[in-house]
């Protein structure tokens, strides 16, 4: 049996006229009927009768018609899928991340998706939240990976890829350094080292807020290496997600009372068409082991 055998039986069954049939498929007619003869002599029966000027299907016919389609279908899908591999061949994926995104939790993700699209270059442009936000609805960006929330624009679709807790980062010498937790409350009236693009800042100090508590901001900075160089020193403690570069010469400890977290998703405008290479990084995303899977998508 051969694929153009299954093209010229679909059509002829749609058809129901040899003549219309083999004009669909751009054969003569005689070239048709004698792929039809050659698939029956196969399948040991006939798949139609033929009446006078009428063409119907046989009882073998109507049974093998599903089979038929089921195998057309699969194998131009198979097409489409090489098509579309083929041409992730010198592609630039330009993706968004947060600024506050660290790049540990998603290197693993990355090299897994260079080995199988080699061909694709990854351009990752760094941004805070509104602006990633922005240049996504501008076409500017095509995918972003960024912090979500239940509140999320309209305009977008997001994939909920993993979620991060937040951590207090401190000099080696800190009295808090001792406690193996610290609570929200322990913070009072401590020296704070405030990163300016850290999302959740406003969260924070609602918090602190309801408990009474306050905490005087001594150094701020949109560069992560200054604040920390700042902790480093002693100047004060810093807020920061656990899966940030962070250096072995400060303290890292869990923050509770309560626990600060962020469910970090794979952000796209809703209903504009994907290319083939947001198409594969999407995939790749839906399937990855992220760090933690009580998050993840199951669409």
């Amino acid at each position: 049996m051969e694929m153009q055998q299954v093209r010229y039986f679909l059509a002829l069954a749609e058809k129901l006229n040899f003549t219309r049939a083999a004009e669909a498929c751009n054969i003569t007619q005689p070239a048709l009927t004698r792929a039809i003869k050659s698939l029956e002599e196969e399948l040991g029966g006939p798949l139609f009768h033929r009446e006078h000027s009428r063409t119907h299907l046989s009882e073998l016919g109507r049974m093998m018609q599903p089979y038929f389609q089921s195998i057309h279908d699969q194998t131009q899908a198979a097409k489409e899928q090489a098509k579309s591999l083929s041409s992730l061949a010198r592609t630039e994926l330009k993706l968004g991340a947060m600024c506050t995104l660290g790049p540990s939790v998603l290197s693993d993700f990355i090299c897994g998706f260079h080995q199988k699209f080699d061909g694709v270059s990854l351009h990752i442009v760094d941004a805070t939240l509104p602006a990633l936000s922005e240049s996504l609805a501008k076409g500017d960006l095509e995918v972003g990976l960024a912090r979500t929330t239940e509140n999320l624009d309209e305009r977008f679709h997001a994939i909920p890829l993993f979620r991060e807790r937040y951590v207090i980062v401190l000099p080696m010498d800190h009295p808090l350094a001792r406690k193996n937790v610290i609570e929200f409350k322990d913070l009072d009236g401590q020296p704070y080292v405030s990163r300016i693009n850290c999302e959740m800042a406003d969260m924070g100090n609602q918090i602190a807020a309801d408990l009474g508590i306050s905490f005087p901001v001594v150094f701020r900075s949109e560069r992560d290496d200054w604040v920390l160089g700042m902790v480093r020193a002693g100047l004060g403690w810093g807020f920061f997600p656990e899966f940030s570069q962070l250096p072995d010469d400060v303290a890292v400890r869990p923050l509770v009372g309560p626990e600060f977290c962020r469910t970090v998703s794979l952000v796209t405008v809703r209903g504009r068409p994907h290319s083939p290479a947001v198409g594969a990084f999407v995939r790749g995303a839906r399937t990855f082991d992220w760090p933690d899977t009580e998050h993840k998508a199951d669409h």
